[in-house]
């Protein structure tokens, strides 16, 4: 396999699905007699774009379904099968694209001024100002109105890096384009290299506790992988509430802990909170944090996706939450890692595609001069799945070695690993699939926001198969408790 850190934008050859889905599996430490059990079908190109897109969605979907398959044979001593096909997998990486909601649209996911913009001195920079916070910081810095034309004029008068620096100083989210050469010369790209895209790092001692025992003859909806495993989903927007997604989808018990001041983004709330309950807690308040704690010492998983050291300001940090609850598995995202000059910098996957050189890429493959972004949000959804990938691979292990665990995937990790599967020359060459080409993957559900149409989970489990049992429902809906375990 190509080095996910050093393949040049022109590598012609691309990984197979399975060798990228062997690698991420033998990295996380899992047993190789499981990946017998994986059947992969199709192949790049799916979607139009010049990288394997469809091969990072089928391994990393896969390698999370193939980790449930796993955790059920070390629960029941016997393997199912795991089938993943291609098209399906790059269907469930748009879930948000194909989202409609009573027939119709889901709510606008981009804000108006949201988007790539050229600056004064020639080069791109991309703005996301989904959140009010973040698109009013833009507009003071600009001192223009909330308009297009508006922001465009204004960055006129900047150059892209020195905006891109300004903004981050504010604690703003904007990426100025980079070229691959230009990224790779990167002090933050030269502390990522050679990284892998899933880390899983014991960092507490507690005796091995495997997953609770399945009650005799238990009833389907009991007698899936996760079932019993409780889990506490503290992330937003897509990459985070995929992976805590996917858990649900595995029988997991997901408690979506928000607060009511945090903003949100209504399709991806709609979208992501499928399987999941969903509450409230104000980590500022000593009663709300005194709850969390009760919730935490019978976690089994806490999932985070806020900025950097968020979580740990408030006293949930991982290391606390291993003194706290000897055991538990601590999954972490993060967009540029942990490591290096970018580690504290806030983003999101259009940003990283931007700033890792996937833009330019892709303009040059299409024969365009404007930013091109990825035609899904790969490095989301990808990272969402290897984030559960990873939180599953330390139950797994937990189960025998013992100790509590940090897994660690970032966006731009996420971009390295992907770069690395290889170019896809004829990529851009096929057509752009809308509904109605992955209707035989939709199904309808109900929800507390009317009348869904989603796409089905598109790993394939011969003995549980994966589904979500709860409906998304508005932010809050539930208590702050763990759901009753037989």
């Amino acid at each position: 396999m190509p080095s996910s850190s050093s393949a040049a934008p022109s590598t012609p050859a691309t990984v197979l699905p399975a060798d990228a889905l062997a690698e991420l599996w033998r990295g996380a430490g899992m047993p190789a007699s499981a990946l017998a059990q994986l059947a992969l079908s199709g192949a790049d190109p799916i979607l139009p774009s010049s990288f394997a897109v469809g091969t990072a969605a089928q391994a990393s979907l896969g390698a999370s379904a193939l980790a449930a398959a796993a955790l059920w044979q070390q629960r029941t001593g016997r393997w199912q099968r795991v089938a993943v096909d291609m098209r399906h997998a790059c269907a469930e990486f748009r879930s948000e694209r194909h989202l409609r909601v009573d027939g119709g649209p889901a709510p606008e996911l981009w804000d108006r001024i949201a988007g790539a913009y050229r600056c004064g001195d020639g080069r791109w920079v991309r703005l996301h100002t989904n959140f009010p916070h973040h698109r009013d910081g833009v507009l003071r810095i600009l001192g223009c109105a909330w308009d297009r034309e508006a922001v465009q004029t204004a960055l006129s008068g900047w150059e892209a890096e020195a905006f891109e620096t300004e903004a981050s100083r504010a604690g703003l989210v904007v990426a100025a384009m980079r070229t691959f050469d230009e990224w790779d010369r990167h002090p933050q790209a030269l502390a990522l290299q050679g990284m892998p895209a899933v880390t899983l790092e014991r960092i507490g001692e507690a005796p091995p506790q495997p997953l609770p025992a399945l009650p005799r003859g238990a009833a389907p909806d009991i007698a899936r992988p996760l079932s019993g495993v409780r889990v506490l989903d503290f992330t937003r927007i897509i990459a985070g509430p995929v992976a805590g997604r996917t858990l649900a989808a595995h029988g997991a018990d997901v408690l979506l802990v928000t607060a009511a001041h945090l903003p949100a983004i209504a399709p991806l709330v709609i979208d992501t909170g499928r399987g999941k309950r969903s509450c409230q807690l104000d980590l500022r308040d000593a009663e709300d944090k005194r709850t969390l704690h009760r919730l935490l010492h019978r976690a089994d998983v806490l999932v985070q996706g806020y900025r950097p050291g968020g979580l740990a300001d408030l006293g949930v940090g991982p290391e606390a939450a291993a003194r706290a609850r000897p055991g538990i598995v601590y999954a972490s995202l993060s967009a540029y890692g942990h490591v290096g000059p970018w580690a504290g910098k806030r983003g999101f996957d259009s940003l990283v595609q931007t700033a890792t050189g996937f833009n330019h890429a892709e303009a040059q493959a299409a024969g365009a001069e404007a930013p091109r972004p990825l035609p899904a949000q790969v490095l989301d959804h990808a990272a969402g799945y290897l984030l559960a990938f990873g939180a599953m691979a330390a139950l797994h292990r937990r189960a025998t070695e013992g100790g509590s665990w940090l897994v660690r995937v970032s966006l731009a990790q996420t971009a390295q690993w992907l770069r690395g599967l290889g170019r896809v020359p004829a990529g851009m060459s096929v057509p752009d699939p809308g509904q109605e080409e992955v209707r035989d993957w939709l199904e309808t559900v109900p929800s507390g926001f009317g009348e869904l149409t989603v796409v089905r989970h598109a790993a394939l489990l011969s003995e549980t198969p994966a589904r979500w049992t709860l409906p998304s429902v508005p932010l809050g809906t539930h208590a702050a408790e763990w759901a009753p375990w037989p």
